[in-house]
């Protein structure tokens, strides 16, 4: 299957199946030849599957979604994704469970039937993605201005792409600011280089030309109230 290129997670899975049922099926043989009869053990072991199905019936869950998931492939091995409550890169399906890592090298374990049962977010399944960022300034300040030295770095930096091309706009009139939305697409592998780059370029691009950054701020007037009596 390896040297067909099929995927490997599906390798892996139906190795571990193929482990499985060689393993049962050699036992069989072996106690076949010791003379023991294998009818009546296969009644016995039917019997106490049934017991230790019912208690093992989570286990048997996680099983069955690890199946399904190999049938809809909602994501592969190599993909990052966000499922289970949790985000990593996915390393491995297992019978039982899905094994990935986070971008900080933990390794974590997720029972497959917790992926299955929630939303499954595969970040990494389409090419390019689009980078969302916010850029707050002051009422004072020129919208314009703000806008072309944000696209002038968009359109300098090649791994901005070029269709669908880059958008400034004004998304909110906030409390104290301005709030400017800027979108540039990126390929997936660009997404988490360039957004501290663009990030940090921008910041320090408005404030060379005195653009200013507002924080939140309140204005407090006091009453003087004269007392009575």
């Amino acid at each position: 299957m390896e040297r067909g290129g099929t995927d490997a997670m599906l390798v892996k899975f139906l190795g571990h199946i193929a482990y499985v049922v060689l393993l049962v099926a050699v036992v069989l043989a072996a106690v076949d030849s010791l003379g023991i009869n294998v009818t009546s053990l296969l009644a016995i072991l039917a019997a106490a599957g049934l017991a230790i199905a019912l208690a093992l019936k989570d286990s048997l869950s996680n099983f069955a979604s690890g199946v399904m998931i190999i049938i809809l492939h909602p994501f592969k091995t190599g993909d990052y994704i966000t499922a289970g409550g949790t985000s990593g890169t996915v390393d491995e399906i297992g019978l039982f469970a899905t094994t990935m890592h986070t971008g900080d090298n933990q390794r974590i374990i997720v029972p497959n039937s917790a992926i299955l049962s929630g939303t499954i977010v595969n970040i990494s399944a389409l090419p390019t993605r689009r980078l969302d960022l916010i850029f707050c300034i002051g009422y004072d300040d020129n919208i314009g201005q703000a806008r072309d030295i944000i696209m002038a770095i968009l359109r300098a930096d090649e791994r901005v792409l070029e269709d669908p091309e880059p958008a400034v706009s004004v998304g909110e009139l906030a409390q104290s600011s301005v709030n400017l939305k800027v979108r540039p697409w990126v390929n997936a592998d660009d997404y988490w280089t360039l957004r501290p780059d663009l990030l940090e370029r921008i910041k320090l691009a408005l404030e060379e030309v005195g653009i200013s950054i507002p924080y939140p701020q309140y204005d407090v007037h006091l009453h003087e109230v004269k007392s009575v009596g």
